[in-house]
């Protein structure tokens, strides 16, 4: 039989988020039941309840940041026993077979890959996130949090974190490169902290000095406001890699010119309007202007190895769950530092 759990969902695009219980199915032979301990709050989550990117599927459940502890599984699994600390990301399911899914880079089966939310399994069943209780996914797409790395620090990873150290590792950061972080939020302050252990001269662009502290306490060794456009002559040409954090119009030939000879700036932010450029802020250069989406399942493990390696965790603001609405309307103020986190067992109490 299928198991009731508490959550919290919109009922209709931009509705506010409120108590609900939901179904979750029973378990299949390569499933694991979780009790969710914290998931954390991502931008797109607030992105999806609006219908910022599209036509959405309600009454949602967001949440893709979940992190907690096995609660039962089911008979095939092995990997993983009651009692381990995991996380659950920003999928649940991919077909398994195609060249992506081989390679560990499930973000681009061909069939499309089931997202933990506002998605529809293979099964034809609505998917819910983990603004919840319990959450039940195959076992393929759980990670293992190491000892160490506290659950609530690391639920942001599960998205912010891997969303940002893709692309660094892609991209090569490292000692002798300099990188440039584009926004000092959710995504950025891991993006910082990240750059800064691998070894990279880290700065931050930002468009005040207000973060400048933080960002020095995160790794940075320079801050620069992009609201003083001596900011772009001064840097120019400085960067071999620039990640770009934030979801907003940007004068992308101005960040261009920030790279050296063959360097990249790649977003991972996703604004809701096209961002334009001019090829020659690329021609002239052969840089490149990229784009990255999460990561495999393989390399969010990874990561998380990365993390508990390094001391890394999101920085945080523990909230319950009768704040949620409140932090969705700090977020889109930028007046968090760094990433909401619901701790789960006040859903339904």
């Amino acid at each position: 039989m299928s198991t009731t759990t508490h959550a919290i969902a919109a009922a209709a695009p931009g509705a506010p988020l409120a108590p609900t219980t939901i179904e979750r199915r029973d378990l299949r032979p390569d499933d694991v039941l979780i009790d969710i301990a914290y998931a954390g709050i991502c931008h797109s989550d607030i992105h999806q309840v609006k219908e910022d990117w599209g036509q959405a599927i309600f009454p949602m459940v967001p949440g893709h940041e979940i992190a907690g502890v096995v609660a039962a599984v089911g008979s095939a699994v092995t990997k993983y026993q009651v009692g381990d600390r995991v996380g659950v990301g920003c999928m649940v399911d991919s077909c398994g077979e195609c060249e992506y899914c081989r390679a560990g880079t499930e973000q681009f089966c061909v069939k499309g890959s089931v997202m933990t939310y506002n998605g529809v399994g293979y099964d034809g069943e609505n998917t819910y996130g983990g603004y919840s209780r319990q959450v039940v996914v195959k076992d393929a797409f759980v990670c293992r949090i190491p000892e160490g790395l506290g659950l609530d620090v690391a639920a942001p990873l599960l998205c912010a974190g891997i969303t940002t150290y893709s692309p660094l590792r892609h991209w090569g950061a490292g000692p002798g490169k300099k990188v440039a972080v584009i926004g000092l939020g959710g995504l950025g302050h891991l993006a910082v902290k990240f750059a800064a252990a691998m070894g990279a001269e880290v700065t931050v662009l930002s468009q005040s000095l207000k973060k400048q502290e933080d960002g020095l306490k995160l790794g940075a060794t320079g801050y620069y406001a992009t609201s003083d456009e001596s900011t772009f002559e001064v840097l120019k040409g400085t960067f071999d890699i620039i990640i770009n954090t934030v979801s907003a119009q940007l004068p992308l030939d101005d960040y261009a010119g920030l790279l050296r000879v063959g360097g990249a700036m790649v977003n991972v932010g996703a604004p809701g309007e096209p961002l334009s450029y001019n090829a020659f802020s690329l021609l002239l250069g052969n840089k490149v202007l990229a784009g990255s989406m999460i990561g495999g399942i393989a390399e969010t493990q990874e990561m998380l190895d990365f993390c508990a390696e390094h001391g890394i965790g999101a920085e945080i603001e523990t909230i319950s769950a009768g704040q949620v609405n409140e932090a969705y309307e700090r977020v889109e103020n930028s007046d968090v530092r760094y990433r909401f986190v619901i701790d789960a067992a006040t859903i339904g109490a």
